[in-house]
């Protein structure tokens, strides 16, 4: 008798390609485990709930579900970067294989230098300004100029290379060489060889840290002098070498096996969908109606606000997603957990980056109404073609409809256009005699002003007279002169002939 063989667990990244993940519209509290959901909305059933209630809509796709021309210009590649060819040359090798329009790095690698670089593709290109600021890890070989026996002295001095360090960037190097300051948050040493004076250690640091100018400050610290023998980027941002990192050779393979076989499992792998980038951050989920309000630059109101998450604090930046898990934009809050649990309206977030195309879900704002009864005077020719007031509008509309495009004027220029209270002017009969003499000034100023300005207009005309006679006498003096040398030059010749 043979023993039933148990059956095999499916694996995680099985499970979430093959299911449909996906909010739907209830009144009661959500009871299921979403703690295996894919990306964005992992643990979404543990997000505060502000409602339930959202009219779903077919347009728009799952991350890992998108087909995969969308997969492509909305994915990145976690790409082992090989040694010798610089970052640049290695993002254009990639746009070439995939055929793509566009692409981007998270960060610079120096040429000698291997290991994580995000290259983002298409449309994930918007995010890659905020994966260059991420922190970022690294293993780095050293050599010392002379030997150090001490094993604890080359740890302690790697120690006091922690927190803000002044550095200077080297010869060769891709920015501009000024002092500036960077962070280094850990280091540890993992190895280190007295006879071949050569050490591993590992460092976690801000972006735009040279490991470099570390090494050579390790070895002033020593006294001994030292350099950088090899580096390799171990993490960036939140992805590292650890998972789903993949070679230049992985990024052929794949295109040439959809190419020639059409199976595109081995790219989808390699491409990876731009909201693994985005799951370290604070989330907003939002109404599928709402979502093409916010592509076109609509702020993030309440009312459009299905869940929130804990902890979220003023000026922490967030991600707006939809109810698919999809990515929208890169949000800074402006409300608190707390202030969005007690409030009814309002604004929760601005933009900073959005991310999806516009018209991915349709259009959905304009429809209330007041804007159905616009678009009928607009037809009907009561109001122009941008829905401003004519001639023909009727009077009631100007009271009903404020149109908040139209900038209304401060009231400050108002108070200085009014004229001041009669009482401050009238304020005594002698204050009004006063008053009287001060007016008839101004006119006798005014002759005064006139007689002056002949009399200036009479020296000019004088002085300019004089000018012109000395002139005149000066010219007749030098005709005079010139007359003379000449008769003496004629003197000359005929008393040499």
């Amino acid at each position: 008798m043979d023993t039933p063989s148990k059956k095999k667990k499916k694996s995680v990244a099985d499970a979430q390609h093959e299911g449909n993940f996906k909010l739907e519209p209830s009144s009661e509290p959500a009871k299921l485990d979403s703690s295996q959901w894919p990306l964005l909305l992992k643990n979404f059933d543990k997000l505060n709930v502000r409602t339930n209630h959202y009219t779903p809509l077919p347009e728009g796709h799952s991350p890992l579900r998108r087909p995969l021309a969308e997969h492509l210009k909305a994915g990145f590649i976690n790409l082992d970067k090989p040694s010798n060819p610089s970052s640049h040359e290695v993002v254009a090798w990639v746009k070439r294989i995939l055929r793509v329009q566009k692409t981007g790095h998270s960060g610079t690698l120096d040429p000698k230098v291997t290991g994580c670089l995000i290259v983002c593709i298409e449309r994930a290109t918007r995010l890659v300004k905020s994966q260059q600021s991420a922190g970022k890890e690294y293993v780095c070989i050293f050599r010392l100029h002379s030997m150090v026996d001490n094993v604890q002295k080359v740890t302690q001095c790697l120690e006091r290379l922690k927190g803000a360090l002044f550095q200077r960037p080297p010869l060769i190097s891709a920015v501009k060489r000024q002092l500036r300051v960077r962070t280094v948050y850990d280091s540890k040493l993992i190895e280190y060889d007295p006879e071949s004076q050569m050490g591993i250690f590992w460092v976690s640091c801000e972006a735009g840290t040279y490991i470099r100018t570390m090494c050579v400050h390790l070895g002033l610290y020593l006294g001994v002098g030292g350099q950088m023998q090899e580096l390799r980027r171990v993490r960036s941002g939140i992805q590292s070498e650890k998972e789903g990192m993949y070679t230049m050779h992985d990024i052929l393979d794949a295109q040439w096996l959809y190419d020639n076989h059409k199976d595109e499992s081995y790219l989808r792998r390699v491409v990876q969908p731009m909201e693994a980038l985005l799951t370290s951050h604070k989330r907003i989920i939002m109404k599928d109606s709402a979502v093409n309000a916010v592509c076109y630059g609509a702020k993030v109101m309440l009312p459009g606000v299905l869940r929130y998450e804990d902890g979220i604090e003023i000026n922490e930046q967030i991600v707006i997603v939809t109810t698919k898990g999809e990515a929208i934009a890169l949000a800074i809050a402006l409300m608190t957990t707390a202030t969005m649990a007690s409030c009814d309206h309002g604004v929760c977030a601005k933009l900073k980056r959005v991310i999806m195309e516009r018209d991915t879900y349709p259009r959905k704002w304009g429809l209330g109404p007041k804007a159905t009864l616009k678009k009928e005077m607009i037809k009907k020719g009561l109001l122009d073609k941008h829905g401003k007031p004519t001639d023909k509008t009727p009077k009631d509309w100007a009271v009903s409809y404020e149109d908040y495009n139209v900038k209304k004027e401060t009231p400050v220029a108002e108070v200085e256009d009014a004229p001041a209270p009669q009482k401050k002017r009238k304020a005594s009969e002698s204050d009004a005699d006063m008053d009287t003499s001060v007016k008839q000034e101004p006119s006798d100023d005014v002759e005064v002003k006139k007689e002056k300005k002949k009399k200036k207009k009479h020296k000019k005309d004088h002085e300019e007279s004089e000018l012109n006679g000395s002139q005149a006498e000066a010219a007749s003096e030098e005709t005079g002169e010139k007359k003379k040398k000449k008769k003496k030059k004629d003197k000359k010749r005929e008393e040499d002939e």
